[in-house]
């Protein structure tokens, strides 16, 4: 029995490749070059039988897609999901080649997925489902090679089970093949709410550039997993009002604000956000609709599209997932002075503390908590105050401010690298 799901994603790519070369178009790049930048270099598709607990079979269908490597080894997730098809997992490594690029990392881009439901599978299945995915892309990953990390449905457990795999395979111990490790394991202090941290930095760092006070500001949040649940934490703590979060079950809504720490503790007993006390009932929606100062979409892509960009209501969107926000959704966005922190900025945070943790393991040696926070909190300062001043200067969105300057940084590495022979 082959587990299939819908062939969605093709629209998905076709917006990150509309992004990439709306962007080539505003740079000085030769025809060729610009084709190369939007095929991945690799496209690996694998077939995995799975023996179920109740001892019938299933095959799933893996994914890695090695997008560019000028800067580095390849970098990015792997994710679990229904949704899971080669053209999403394709877009999602071009947008990892940028999104490293921006964050000025010695990496390139890449992703991987199966597609599966992992809430259908018990841990045993899971573990037998990685170790196997491991063994058919172990040749063309490791710690010099292609680097995995946790993504949608993927957890430092993932990890754990991947490294076990390819180190028992090459015979001998290597932490730097996988990132978002246990702590344990060689995992970095910080990792599980570097991504939310990074949307944090970027809301602080909008308050002040665009004079939305951070105190009091009303946020709303789609998506309530570790993205969306540690950046309310975060946000709450530095005085900002959540008045919305939601799941893939629904939403809740409380003009008084919501205390996050309650709210995890409440999806914990329940499985979902919907139900929390003193809270208004809203579907994710209507949830993307509420009027707020910063809105956080930190679930699937493609939430915001051109169906109801026209109703939203926030002053700010930070994209907390890969693609929330579809190009016409941009347009629309634009005509009404909704600003935009795109992805391969907001969301870098993950990526960025993944870079820290291979460093750690490489050297044998382990930063504390407050000095890879601090590490990062810097380099998210850079690349948002860099991506600022290209937009100021070249009269775009913040988008397409965030692209160009990620193009430009590949393509001077393969100028600079030559093509072979």
């Amino acid at each position: 029995m082959v587990c299939l799901a819908s062939l969605g994603g093709r629209e998905f790519l076709d917006g990150v490749i509309n992004y990439t070369r709306e962007a080539l178009d505003f740079l000085d790049i030769d025809e060729g070059l610009k084709e190369y930048l939007v095929i991945p270099k690799r496209t690996l598709t694998v077939s995995i039988p799975l023996r179920m607990d109740n001892g019938g079979m299933k095959v799933f269908l893996g994914f890695r897609v090695q997008h560019l490597d000028a800067l580095g080894p390849f970098k990015g997730g792997i994710r679990y999901h229904l949704s899971v098809t080669v053209e999403e997992i394709t877009a999602l490594a071009m947008l990892m080649t940028w999104k490293t690029a921006l964050m000025n990392l010695p990496f390139g881009g890449a992703k991987g997925g199966v597609r599966c439901n992992p809430k259908e599978l018990s841990t045993t299945e899971l573990e037998r489902l990685t170790r196997s995915y491991t063994v058919m892309i172990s040749n063309i990953i490791g710690p010099y090679t292609d680097i995995p990390a946790p993504d949608m449905y993927t957890d430092p457990q993932t990890m754990a089970w991947i490294m076990d795999t390819y180190s028992r395979l090459k015979g001998e111990h290597i932490p730097a093949v996988v990132t978002g490790k246990p702590i344990e394991l060689g995992g970095s202090e910080g990792r599980t709410e570097a991504s939310s941290y990074g949307v944090a930095i970027c809301i602080r760092e909008c308050s002040k550039k665009f004079g939305i006070p951070l105190r009091g500001s009303k946020v709303v949040i789609q998506g309530y997993g570790n993205v969306g649940a540690y950046a309310a934490e975060i946000l709450y703590n530095w005085g900002a009002k959540i008045i919305a979060v939601s799941d893939s079950k629904g939403g809740i809504l409380s003009q008084d604000g919501l205390n996050p720490y309650k709210v995890s503790e409440h999806k914990k007993k329940t499985g979902s956000v919907v139900g929390f006390d003193n809270t208004k009932k809203i579907s994710n929606e209507e949830l993307l609709e509420v009027e707020c100062d910063f809105l956080i979409p930190a679930a699937l892509e493609g939430q915001i599209h051109k169906g109801n960009a026209d109703n939203i209501k926030a002053r700010v969107i930070v994209e907390g997932a890969n693609g929330p926000v579809t190009p016409e959704a941009d347009m629309i966005l634009d005509q009404k002075g909704i600003k935009v922190i795109p992805d391969i900025l907001a969301n870098a945070g993950g990526v960025t503390v993944s870079y820290l943790e291979w460093v750690q393991n490489l050297q044998r040696f382990y930063w504390t908590k407050e000095e890879v926070l601090k590490k990062l909190d810097d380099k998210m300062v850079k690349a948002f105050n860099e991506v600022v001043e290209c937009q100021e200067k070249c009269k775009i969105n913040y988008r397409k401010a965030a692209t160009i300057l990620a193009i430009g940084r590949v393509v001077d590495a393969i100028k600079s690298r030559g093509l072979c022979p």
